[in-house]
């Protein structure tokens, strides 16, 4: 099979599969007794993904696989084949959601400790319904809390292919590739050394700060929390 052939295959399998795929899917697209070897595969990706270089789709390698889809800079107008707005995350929500990505494994406890109010549980429920976040064990402290993680998915969405390419707060400043707009700190940064001290850590730079909206499915009742005295 020349390569042309094995590039249409992988393109079409691409944009017909609505999610990403791993090179060992795309592999076995093939018949085995014409089969190109692993490395042709990964090479006629590279190749497709150079094509695309200019134009207003990409090729994307995000945490489960490779995926086609619109490129970030063309995004806005191709949005508005969409008649409904992008739904805004709460403040709490993203708070929430970027504490437990930028520390995980994290209990709700120290969630709670950090930002001085209680989780709402409709954000974690929500979380959990997006299947961003799961529960990966639990703490061995009186009550065994559960010890909240992201997943894959949380990456995919994000464009990321591993938690090692989670920006720090230097390069949130300027980090576009989340689709984010970004604000004000997003942490009482006492709360957060005091949590820090106390778990051993010390480093309050690598947190983010706040973001004002995302693209994505709506959140019940966000915003409802209490002070904790």
């Amino acid at each position: 099979m020349n390569n042309t052939k094995i590039k249409n295959v992988l393109e079409a399998a691409l944009l017909a599969a609505g999610r990403p795929l791993t090179v060992e899917q795309l592999h076995e697209l093939f018949d085995e007794h014409d089969r190109p070897e692993l490395a042709t595969v990964m090479d006629m990706l590279t190749e497709l993904g150079n094509g695309y270089a200019k134009r207003g789709i990409e090729l994307k390698h995000v945490a489960t696989g490779y995926r086609i889809q619109v490129r970030e800079s063309v995004a806005p107008e191709v949005s508005r084949l969409w008649a409904e707005r992008p739904v805004k995350y709460s403040r709490a929500f993203l708070e929430t959601l970027a504490l437990i990505a930028y520390r995980q494994p994290i209990t709700r406890g120290e969630i709670e400790d950090i930002r001085g109010v209680q989780v709402n549980p409709n954000i974690v429920r929500t979380l959990q319904e997006r299947n961003w976040v799961k529960v990966i064990g639990h703490r061995e402290v009186p009550g065994r809390p559960e010890l909240l993680a992201t997943t894959k998915e949380f990456l995919d969405y994000f464009n990321l292919r591993s938690l090692d390419e989670l920006p720090t707060l230097a390069e949130l400043k300027d980090f576009e590739a989340l689709g984010v707009q970004l604000e004000a700190p997003l942490f009482d940064a006492a709360a957060v050394q005091e949590f820090n001290e106390r778990s051993g850590t010390d480093d309050v730079g690598e947190l983010p700060v706040a973001v004002e909206s995302v693209e994505g499915a709506a959140v019940d009742n966000p915003t409802a929390e209490t002070p904790i005295h």
